[in-house]
C-alpha cells in the first residue's frame, strides 16, 4: 500500500531527527568550549607584543600559498582536462586525490629530503658546478609545502569543474576554429571562475592556520602562525592566559574567514559530461601541457620517493620491534578507527537529515527546512571557524577544572577533533549521491512502502556503498596523520606515529624519523587504497 501524505511527513521526521539532535550536540559542545575559554581568562585581555605581526606574516604566507596553489591546480587542470589518455593518468589523479590524505610531518620530511640544504636539487647543483643551496627553512619552505597539498586538492577540484563542459561546446569551439587561449577564455574559464573564490577562501584559511608545517619548517618565531604561537605558549612556555588571548583573536578571525567562504559558495550543481571529445592540437600546445605533467609529477612524486628510499636505509626491524614504537602504532590506529566510525554514523545521520529537509516528497516544502539545512551545514563546518588545536586548548583547559585524569580528556578530545577535521570532507562525499538517490527513488520508494530499515537497505547502502568506502578511508587517513591535539597532550603515555615522528625530528635523530615517516605513509596509503577496494567488491558481488 503507497505511503500516505501524514506518513511521509511523520517518516520525514523521524530520518530528520538524529542529526537534527547530532548537529545541535555540536553546536552545544563548541559553544561550551569557547565559553570556558572566555571565562578563563581573568581580567582585560593581554595580546603578546608580537600579536600582530604574526597575524600579519600569517596573512601573507597563505596569500602567496593560494597564489601559488591556484597556479598550480589551474595550470595542472587544464593540462590533464586536454591528456586524457596516457600511462600514469590513472595514477597521478590517485595521488591528486590521496594528496589530502598524506600525513604532513611525513611529507615535510619529503620535501626537506628533495630541496634541502643537503637535498637531492642541492647535491644536483653541486655535480653541475653551482654553489647555490636551497633553503627550505622560512617562508619559502611554508608557502612550498602548502603548494604541495593544496595545489593538488585545487586542481583537482578544477579538473572536475572541467570535465562539466557540455561535449556540445567543445565541439562548437572545434568548428569555429578556436585558438587555444580562445578556448580557454570563452570554453575553460567560465567554466572554472566561480568556484574558484571558494576555493581560494577554503586553502587561505587551511594555510592561515597551518600548524604542523609551520611549526616544523617556521625556523624562527618570525614566521609562527597563531596555532604555532598557542602551541608555544602552552606546551613549551605553560603561559594559559596568552594561549586563551590567542585561542580567543584566531576564533574571531576564522569566524570571518569562514562566513566569508560562505558567502562566496558556488552554488554550481552541475556534472560530468560524459566522454569529452579530442582533436589534433598544435605542438606548442601538447608540449606545454606535457611539460605542466611532468613537473606535476615530479612535484608529487619525489618526496614520497625521497620518503621511501630514506627509510629503507633506517634500521625498520628495530623501529617495529621497539615498545614505545608499537605502542604509537596502535594508539594510532585505535584513534582513526574510532573516529572514523564515528565520523561515518554521524555523517549518515547527518546527510539523511538534509535529504529529509531538501525533498519535497519529505519536508522540503515546509519555509523552515531551508533554515535547518543552513544550521545543519554551519555545524558540519565548524571545524574550519574552531581548529583543532583552538579546541584541544578548551578540552585541556577543562582538564584542569574538572575530575578525571588528563588522559582520559586527552582521548575524548583527539576523537572530537578529529571527527570535526574529517566532517565536513566525508559530507561532500556522501551528500550528492544520497540526493541523486533521493531524487531518482523517493517516490519509487514510498508508493512500495519502504521505510527505515527496508529503505535503507534496498534503496540507500547499494547507491551509498562506493561513497562509504571512500568517506571511511578518507577519515581514517586524516586522524591517522593528525599533528593537532596531541601536540598539547602528549607525553611518554600518550604517544601517536606523527608525535612520535615530530620528537624524532625535534631530537635530531634523522633515521628513526624517516624509518617513522615510512611507517606511517605505507600505513595511510594502504587504508587509503584498500578500505574502498574492499566495498566496491562488495558492491560489484552485489
Amino acid at each position: 500500500m503507497p505511503t500516505t501524505k501524514s506518513q511521509r511527513h511523520i517518516q520525514g521526521w523521524a530520518n530528520a531527527l538524529p542529526g537534527l539532535l547530532l548537529a545541535f550536540l555540536m553546536l552545544i559542545l563548541i559553544a561550551s568550549i569557547l565559553f570556558l575559554l572566555a571565562n578563563s581568562q581573568t581580567g582585560q585581555l593581554q595580546l603578546p607584543s608580537r600579536t600582530w605581526q604574526t597575524v600579519r606574516i600569517s596573512t601573507v604566507q597563505a596569500l602567496l600559498s593560494v597564489a601559488c596553489s591556484l597556479g598550480i591546480g589551474i595550470a595542472l587542470a587544464w593540462a590533464l582536462s586536454h591528456r586524457r589518455n596516457f600511462l600514469g593518468r590513472s595514477l597521478l589523479l590517485s595521488l591528486l586525490s590521496a594528496s589530502l590524505v598524506l600525513p604532513t610531518l611525513v611529507i615535510v620530511l619529503g620535501l626537506v629530503s628533495v630541496f634541502g640544504r643537503a637535498g637531492w636539487v642541492s647535491q644536483l647543483l653541486a655535480q653541475l658546478g653551482s654553489d647555490l643551496r636551497l633553503n627550505i627553512y622560512g617562508l619559502t619552505g611554508i608557502v612550498l609545502a602548502h603548494s604541495y597539498f593544496n595545489g593538488a586538492f585545487a586542481a583537482r577540484q578544477l579538473l572536475l569543474q572541467l570535465e562539466t563542459i557540455p561535449a556540445e561546446k567543445r565541439k562548437l569551439a572545434h568548428s569555429l576554429g578556436f585558438t587555444a587561449w580562445q578556448r580557454f577564455r570563452l570554453l575553460e574559464w567560465p567554466a572554472i571562475v566561480h568556484s574558484l573564490p571558494t576555493l581560494a577562501c577554503t586553502i587561505f584559511l587551511l594555510c592561515f592556520t597551518s600548524f604542523a608545517i609551520v611549526l616544523v619548517l617556521g625556523g624562527s618565531p618570525r614566521y609562527n602562525t597563531l596555532e604555532v604561537a598557542i602551541f608555544e605558549a602552552l606546551k613549551l612556555d605553560f603561559d594559559p592566559p596568552r594561549a586563551v588571548a590567542l585561542a580567543l583573536l584566531q576564533l574571531t578571525i576564522c569566524a570571518v574567514l569562514v562566513l566569508l567562504a560562505n558567502l562566496f559558495r558556488s552554488r554550481s550543481s552541475a556534472v560530468a559530461s560524459g566522454a569529452i571529445p579530442s582533436w589534433p592540437q598544435p605542438k606548442a600546445q601538447r608540449t606545454s601541457q606535457w611539460l605542466v605533467i611532468v613537473l606535476a609529477c615530479l612535484m608529487l612524486l619525489s618526496p614520497l620517493l625521497a620518503i621511501f628510499l630514506d627509510g629503507l636505509g633506517a634500521d625498520l626491524s628495530r623501529l617495529l620491534l621497539d615498545p614505545l614504537v608499537q605502542k604509537a602504532i596502535m594508539t594510532s590506529v585505535a584513534f582513526a578507527s574510532l573516529s572514523s566510525v564515528a565520523v561515518v554514523l554521524i555523517a549518515i545521520a547527518v546527510v539523511r537529515t538534509q535529504v529529509a529537509l531538501s525533498s519535497s516528497l519529505q519536508l522540503g516544502l515546509k519555509r523552515w527546512a531551508t533554515f535547518l539545512r543552513a544550521s545543519i551545514g554551519f555545524s558540519a563546518t565548524l571545524y574550519l571557524a574552531v581548529p583543532s588545536l583552538v579546541l584541544g586548548l578548551g578540552f585541556f583547559m577543562a582538564a584542569r577544572q574538572l575530575p578525571g585524569k588528563l588522559e582520559h580528556w586527552a582521548w575524548i578530545a583527539l576523537i572530537v577533533a578529529n571527527v570535526l577535521m574529517a566532517l565536513p570532507f566525508v559530507l561532500a562525499l556522501l551528500m550528492p549521491t544520497a540526493l541523486k538517490a533521493a531524487t531518482r527513488y523517493d517516490r519509487l520508494a514510498y508508493s512500495l512502502n519502504l521505510r527505515g530499515w527496508q529503505r535503507w537497505c534496498h534503496v540507500e547502502w547499494p547507491l551509498l556503498r562506493r561513497s562509504l568506502g571512500q568517506a571511511t578511508a578518507l577519515s581514517f587517513c586524516l586522524s591517522m596523520g593528525d599533528l593537532g591535539v596531541i601536540a598539547l597532550f602528549g607525553n611518554s603515555d600518550l604517544t601517536t606515529l606523527p608525535w612520535l615522528l615530530y620528537q624524532k625530528i625535534g631530537s635530531y635523530r634523522s633515521q628513526d624519523a624517516a624509518g617513522i615517516a615510512l611507517i606511517l605513509l605505507v600505513l595511510t596509503l594502504s587504508v587509503f587504497n584498500l578500505i574502498p577496494a574492499l566495498f566496491n567488491r562488495s558492491s560489484n558481488r552485489a
